[in-house]
């Protein structure tokens, strides 16, 4: 399997500042900490440990980004997908509900720190970022829900008619949520940045490095790398929407669904002037949702959900583009040069999942869709857990294994059920008007 597999069709790969071209395992490995899974949670561990002195191997069956990392829609929002805090009290109990809130409300001016602090090149911009109303109930949910946020320092302001028709460049939308902290990040070069840094920190890092089997033994954990092994006292899967029968009672706790996105080269300015003129990013409140932003040079990224079909390749490129100049009406007739797509993980709760199967492995998944900070974020408790901190001082909680119910069903029908969602959409979107 080639580096970057599956993601040559993406502006990302079109644009990276610096790939990183790495080498397989050639040999036996010793270290601390083994890392499964070369994005940016695994990533993110693997530079905070690795600065700490701690010896480090990252492996990944692709390469530095091949999975969802390098295929994501790069916005850094600065929050989980959770309605209300009670929502996320029920979640994760009292003990660990305020810490998590911090955590997530500070996610995205972590993630700029981190990339400020290693001089990561990845068109890093912290210019905001628009939720936009797709009906008026989606809008009286979201306002309710920004104001009980606020109460524990949300930052978020309302926009209405000609303001947020401005600000967003659509004359579909009549109100949203602007959120202040949010930004953007070219998500490839973020990725292949950060392992550069965990590499200059003394990690190893090894693409092309299957993981077939791990075993645990008296003195800690055998991976099984084809002809070769790596010995580590501790294992961090880090494998997200890519997660399979390595441990499939980790896999399970996730829904595996596949986003997809278009790119555009360079627009004329009278094309894209009036779109997202303040650099903010932008998504909506449907159900099947959308994302999109500007990228330097005036390229153009929108992104939807969608299938994968046949031999692993993404479909619903034109329903996508129909949407792209609905939404936006300067788009008709724009050349989509790009198209990609990939694999994003949903819990059943709308949380992520710190998990410890066993003694000295553990693992953090489920961003569903906030996956560029939370997954910085589940890096770094990951990384202070792996160096000794108690479970009980992290702001996650540790969750037993929680199997998504009917997941294969599930993703089975996903086409059927993507496509009531859309219907539920249109019908909420008409009887608007």
């Amino acid at each position: 399997m080639k580096p970057y597999a599956g993601t040559e069709d993406s502006l990302w790969a079109a644009t990276v500042s610096r790939r990183y071209r790495g080498v397989a395992l050639a040999g036996d490995v010793a270290c601390d900490v083994a890392v499964v899974g070369a994005g940016f949670t695994g990533l993110r561990a693997a530079l905070d440990l690795a600065g700490g002195g701690a010896r480090v191997a990252v492996v990944d069956a692709g390469g530095v980004g091949w999975g969802a990392s390098g295929r994501n829609g790069g916005q850094v929002n600065p929050m989980l997908p959770v309605f209300q805090p009670n929502d996320l009290l029920k979640a994760v109990g009292a003990r660990y509900f305020e810490r998590l809130a911090a955590v997530s409300l500070g996610s995205a001016d972590a993630a700029f720190d981190l990339i400020r602090r290693h001089g990561i090149e990845c068109d890093a911009r912290q210019k905001g970022w628009l939720r936009v109303d797709h009906c008026p109930k989606a809008r009286d949910t979201a306002r309710e829900g920004a104001r009980l946020w606020a109460e524990y320092g949300a930052d978020f302001r309302f926009l209405d008619g000609d303001d947020l028709r401005r600000a967003s460049g659509s004359p579909v939308y009549a109100s949203g949520i602007l959120a202040p902290k949010g930004g953007a990040v070219q998500p490839l070069s973020l990725v292949c940045g950060l392992a550069v840094a965990a590499e200059a920190h003394g990690a190893r890092i090894f693409e092309r490095t299957a993981v077939g089997r791990l075993e645990r033994g008296a003195s800690g954990w055998t991976l099984h790398c084809g002809p070769h092994r790596i010995e580590a006292g501790q294992v961090i899967l880090a494998t997200n929407g890519y997660s399979s029968a390595l441990r499939p009672d980790v896999a399970r706790t996730v829904l595996s669904v596949t986003p997809i996105q278009m790119g555009t080269d360079s627009l004329p300015e009278d094309v894209i002037a009036s779109i997202l003129p303040g650099g903010q990013t932008i998504a909506d409140t449907r159900r099947s949702i959308m994302y999109a932003r500007r990228e330097p040079r005036n390229r153009f990224v929108y992104g939807g959900a969608a299938m994968m079909g046949p031999g692993g390749r993404p479909y619903g490129f034109e329903t996508l583009r129909r949407d792209a100049e609905r939404v936006f009406p300067q788009l008709r007739g724009v050349d989509w040069r790009y198209r990609w797509g990939g694999q994003i993980a949903l819990t059943r709760d709308r949380v992520p999942k710190f998990m410890e199967p066993e003694p000295g492995l553990i693992a953090g998944l489920g961003y569903n869709g906030r996956g560029v900070a939370m997954s910085l974020a589940m890096g770094k408790v990951l990384a202070d857990r792996a160096a000794g901190t108690p479970a009980e001082d992290l702001p996650f909680p540790v969750t037993e294994a929680d199997p998504m119910a009917f997941k294969r069903v599930q993703e089975l029908g996903a086409g059927i059920a993507l496509a009531a969602m859309r219907m539920a959409d249109n019908r909420e979107m008409r009887a608007a008007g």
